[in-house]
């Protein structure tokens, strides 16, 4: 009996809804990022970007545990000399939960081209609307 390996040519890609109101963060991503390597599936290959389409919504009612929201920094630099930004969870909650989300999320693939192919297929919104309803996405409870 052969092993079967995935190849780009016969891929099903599925879309998910996943609704992040009350739910841990780190929960969360881990879940999400399951299902975009494609660990979810039968037909897992490692080197084959064969995972399906997550959606988000309500990125903004998430939850983060313990004394995170004052202490949790998150990071940017400009690249130019003094050019370092620096924000709490609290304030990146309030003003940018899609990115807080998204971060948590992609930090959790793989850090080369094969998880930056899997990070284009995760779309999250603030609010309870999305602009993927012609997909027909499937609701994940998480």
């Amino acid at each position: 009996m052969k092993t079967f390996m995935q190849t780009k040519e016969n891929i099903e890609r599925n879309w998910y809804v996943v609704d992040a109101e009350g739910k841990t963060l780190g929960r969360l991503a881990t879940k999400v990022a399951h299902i975009l390597c494609g660990k979810n599936k039968p037909t897992y290959t490692p080197y084959v970007d064969c995972g399906d389409y997550v959606i988000i919504i309500n990125a903004d009612k998430v939850k983060l545990t313990g004394k995170k929201l004052e202490d949790k920094k998150y990071y940017n630099h400009s690249g130019y000399p003094g050019g370092l930004r620096e924000r709490n969870a609290k304030e990146m909650l309030q003003d940018y939960p899609e990115e807080m989300v998204e971060r948590a999320v992609k930090g959790m693939l793989p850090h080369n081209r094969l998880g930056r192919a899997m990070g284009k297929k995760l779309f999250v919104y603030r609010g309870s609307d999305h602009k993927h309803a012609a997909q027909k996405p499937v609701a994940l409870e998480i």
